[in-house]
Order: structure tokens, then C-alpha cells, then sequence
């Protein structure tokens, strides 16, 4: 049966229109959770549109149509206030992080320098730390009341919503170009795969310079006009439970995160008490690949609390794709092995758009899709069809995502992911946290090297490690290097870069012999 399509009138209703639609009731809408308190900070729909139209309106006196405006601003009520802003003005917004450590620096250079914005919007103890351009603080910006407001700017939905830069992990950093229509139709697969409606919650920390946050925590509760909740990542990581009390405070909440979050909720569940999680609606894992192992014990761990497994859903998508492709549905998770091998979870089934596999590789059809890279002219999809660059196979109609094209690593004509070679490795002594295994060459040809975070480094960790990887995939590691777990690079959404590993120990190796 194939998935039901996204209906034309909502590809043919601007975002905005959902925002001045939701304005006309009192109700909270954007609530910013902070620690220690803990304490909330909430915007009702009424004040979040005359935030809104202060920002355009400020936007308006330094910009031409077409112009782009970069928001490099803390994740709270006034990052949220900033890309409204910014798409009510018609102009492209370009969500980055913020400027703290020298990987985000430069990748927000990267992007100022491809998308060249005319002005950024920025937290007010940033202002002298983003690259020089018009620089407009978000919390100077007054509001404009309703007798004073202007209308939303006039645009088509093919126009260019926003830059979604991608997180790197196997390149240089691309602006996929997001239309309004892209945007609309994926908040409309999003809420029609999890049944959410005006009174489901969505609840989270992701970062909303990621489209994961962006979609879920900023964009869909105004398609919905539903409630978002949040905090940021770093209070998450500090105490990973603060992401589970607020899916107990809030039934039927629709969250979502990467695979490690799972496993770091589920490692800290010992010191939870008293809470409820049997209303939960949905827990989207997705952004990494996503482990058996964590989907079972996130499962046992907080089962104790009702949690039903169902609400567990695998998912994958892209930011080409405007986040959302595949998820498993009411279901919940599914797990297999095949042909006697590791077992693989499915990603479930596409909603709103097309999935079919060419040589392997995902490819992906629907008004979700990204018209292209900013600044360049290639075509993201030229027959329609999206390369995805990731590896799979349906099997019952369903997906699983078995590595990443660039990633895949050959050695003497045989096939290994990378995926399962880091899974061998974190399974061969309990010290291990964190993985990146990648392919290298010497005068011996092609090889495999890893980098492994390691808790208390030393040679029967090596050993351990060493001869897993060659009884489970017949490879002997041509090197491998124990690390602190903070040492293994990250992309800006968490999952392990392996580009910039590879780049970082064996390409020191290759610059001094």
C-alpha cells in the first residue's frame, strides 16, 4: 500500500498563516525549561506573534528580499522568536549554534561564508563574538502590538525557508535549501506518522540549529498549535533524566534524539523515582545509527515507569529531507537478525514521500525533499529521487539502514561498515563509550583504523579490542588509538564524525611518516 500523500491544501498554505491562526487563543506555546529550579519561561501564542512582528519589522529596515539572516543565538524563547521572525519577514533564515569552541567557530564561518547573510540575529552577550555583518540582539527587539502589525510577507511556497546546514560528518558543511513547501509537508508527515494533534506536546532538547530540533521543537508545534517544552543540550547531558521528568510531566509528549541520549537516559534510570510514563505518546531515535542493545534496555529500564516499548520509534531521515523520511509507527520498534548477523533495527515505513533502493543506496521522493545546496547549481533530486548516500534494504515493507555510502570501507574486495566494526569494538570491554572506525591506506593497501574512547586506556583493553575486531570480521586493525570518550569528534548533532577522526590521528600519522 503506498504511503498516503501529503494533500495539496496544505502544500498551498504559507507557514505563517498557522502562526496568525494560532495567535487568535490565549494558550501557552513556546515554554523554556531551566536549571537548577527548576523554572519555566513560557511565550502564549498572543506574545509570541508580537515578538515575532517586532523582529520583521526590525529585519525589514536592513534587508532586500531574498536576503538571508543568520540566528547564532542560545537555544531559548528568543531563538525561537528569531527564525519566526525571520520567515514572517520573508526573508531565509540560516539556524547555526553558537560560537563556543574552535570546531563550532568554524563551522559557523563556513556558513557565513557560503550563505554571505545581510544581517545576524544573536543573544545579547554574543554580539561581539559572530563574524562581522549587520548584528540585531534578539532580546533589544520590542514587540509590536496587534493594532500595529503588519502582515506577514508575501511569498511563494517554492521560496527558500530556510538553510539547513548539513552536520559534516562526511564532508564540508552544505546549506540544503528548505522551500516553505518543503517545510509544511514535513511537518505534516511528522504529526500525521505520530497521531499528534493541538494538544500533543512536543517535548525535547535537541538543538535547534539541527533540523531534528528545528522541525520538532520549533516548527511543528505551530503547524500543530500545540505546546513545545524544552531545555538545551548541555542541561540535558548534565543530568540526562531532566529530558524524562519532562515527558512525565507532559502526557501524551512527542520527543525525539539520537541513539546515545537512549543510552545515557537508560544508564542514569537507577536514580529515577515517582514518575508516570505510561502516557507517553512517541520517542523518536533517529540522527545516528540506532543499536539493538539500546533499544532493549532503554525498554527494561524504564518499563518499571510504564513505559509502553511501543512508544520507542526508530526513524531515519536526513537534512535533505527535511528531517523526516521513515519511523516505525504505532508498532514500535522491530528488531531482526538476518542471515546469522548482528541485529538490525527498522527504521519503519515512509509517510507523505517515496523510498526505493538503487544499487543499494536509499533514495528518497516527496514535497519533503530539498531543492539543493545553497550557492551551488547542482540539483539535489534531478529525476525526482534524492541520493541519499546511506545504505539499506526493505525488507516487509519496512527499512534498515545498514551504513553510509561514503563511509563503506573495502578491503581486499570485501564490503565493511563501518557501523559494524564500532559495534564490535564497543561491546569488546565494558571501558569503552564511544567509536569511530574508518578506512585508511598505506603501502599495505587499504586497512581499517579505530578510535575508541576508553575510560581507563591499557593493553588488555587493546588486546580485547584487537581480537574481536579480527574473530567477528576477520581484520586485523591496521591501527587503533584509546582515547578519552570526549576526545572522539562529534558532528554539531552528536553522532561520530569520521571524517574528522581519520583527519586527526592517521592523518597526523600520514604528515610525519
Amino acid at each position: 500500500m503506498p504511503p498516503a500523500a501529503v494533500p495539496e491544501d496544505v502544500l498551498a498554505t504559507p507557514f505563517t498563516d498557522y502562526l496568525l491562526r494560532n495567535a487568535a487563543e490565549d494558550r501557552p506555546a513556546f515554554t523554556r525549561r531551566t536549571f537548577p529550579g527548576p523554572a519555566d519561561h513560557t511565550l502564549t501564542w498572543p506574545q509570541l506573534l508580537a515578538r515575532v512582528r517586532g523582529v520583521a519589522r526590525e529585519l525589514r529596515r536592513f534587508t532586500r528580499p531574498g536576503d538571508r539572516v543568520a540566528i547564532v543565538a542560545r537555544q531559548d524563547l528568543d531563538y525561537v522568536v528569531a527564525f519566526l521572525g525571520t520567515l514572517y519577514a520573508g526573508l531565509i533564515a540560516v539556524p547555526l549554534s553558537v560560537p563556543t569552541g574552535r570546531t563550532h567557530r568554524a563551522r559557523i564561518e563556513a556558513a557565513f561564508a557560503d550563505a554571505t547573510p545581510a544581517v545576524c540575529l544573536t543573544s545579547k552577550d554574543l554580539v561581539d563574538k559572530v563574524p562581522p555583518t549587520v548584528v540585531l540582539a534578539i532580546e533589544d527587539i520590542q514587540g509590536i502590538e496587534p493594532g500595529d502589525a503588519e502582515p506577514p510577507a508575501t511569498v511563494a511556497m517554492t521560496d527558500p525557508a530556510y538553510l539547513q546546514y548539513t552536520s559534516g560528518s562526511t564532508r564540508r558543511p552544505a546549506g540544503a535549501v528548505i522551500s516553505h513547501r518543503a517545510l509544511v509537508a514535513g511537518c505534516w508527515q511528522t504529526t500525521r506518522c505520530y497521531r499528534a494533534g493541538a494538544s500533543t506536546p512536543l517535548v525535547g532538547w535537541v538543538p535547534f540549529f539541527h533540523d531534528m530540533g528545528l522541525v520538532l521543537l520549533i516548527a511543528t508545534p505551530v503547524f500543530l498549535g500545540s505546546r513545545s517544552v524544552f531545555c538545551t543540550p548541555v542541561e540535558f547531558v548534565r543530568d540526562p533524566l531532566r529530558w524524562i521528568r519532562l515527558l512525565a510531566e507532559h502526557p501524551g509528549a512527542v520527543t525525539a534524539a539520537p541513539n546515545f541520549a537512549f543510552d545515557l537516559a537508560a544508564e542514569a534510570a537507577g536514580e529515577l523515582a515517582g514518575v508516570d510514563l505510561s502516557q507517553v505518546n512517541s520517542l523518536l531515535n533517529g540522527s545516528e545509527p540506532i543499536r539493538a542493545a539500546t533499544v532493549e534496555n532503554f525498554a527494561r529500564a524504564f518499563a518499571p515507569f510504564g513505559l509502553p516499548r511501543a512508544a520507542q520509534k526508530p526513524a531515519y531521515g536526513l537534512a535533505e529531507a527535511t528531517v523526516f523520511v521513515t519511523s516505525a509507527g504505532a508498532e514500535g520498534p522491530t528488531v531482526r537478525t538476518f542471515d546469522g548477523g548482528e541485529p538490525r533495527v527498522s527504521v519503519g515505513r515512509p509517510y507523505g514521500q517515496r523510498i526505493r533502493i538503487v544499487d543499494k543506496e536509499i533514495q528518497v521522493a516527496g514535497p519533503n525533499v530539498a531543492d539543493g545546496y545553497w550557492g551551488r547549481d547542482d540539483v539535489i533530486a534531478p529525476d525526482g529521487w534524492l541520493r541519499t548516500g546511506d545504505l539499506g534494504f526493505v525488507h516487509d515493507g519496512e527499512l534498515y539502514v545498514t551504513g553510509r555510502l561514503k563511509d563503506l570501507i573495502i578491503v581486499d574486495g570485501r564490503n565493511h561498515h563501518p557501523q559494524d566494526i564500532e559495534a564490535t569494538v564497543e561491546a569488546a570491554h565494558p571501558s569503552i563509550r564511544r567509536v569511530a572506525a574508518f578506512a585508511v591506506r598505506d603501502g599495505d593497501g587499504e586497512g581499517v583504523a579505530v578510535v575508541a574512547g576508553c575510560t581507563a586506556p591499557d593493553e588488555p583493553v587493546e588486546t580485547a579490542v584487537r581480537r574481536a575486531v579480527s574473530a567477528a570480521h576477520d581484520l586485523p586493525l591496521r591501527a587503533l588509538w584509546l582515547v578519552r570518550p570526549g576526545e572522539v569528534p562529534r558532528t554539531s548533532s552528536g553522532k561520530v564524525s569520521r571524517a574528522a577522526a581519520r583527519e586527526r590521528w592517521w592523518g597526523e600519522n600520514e604528515r610525519h611518516g
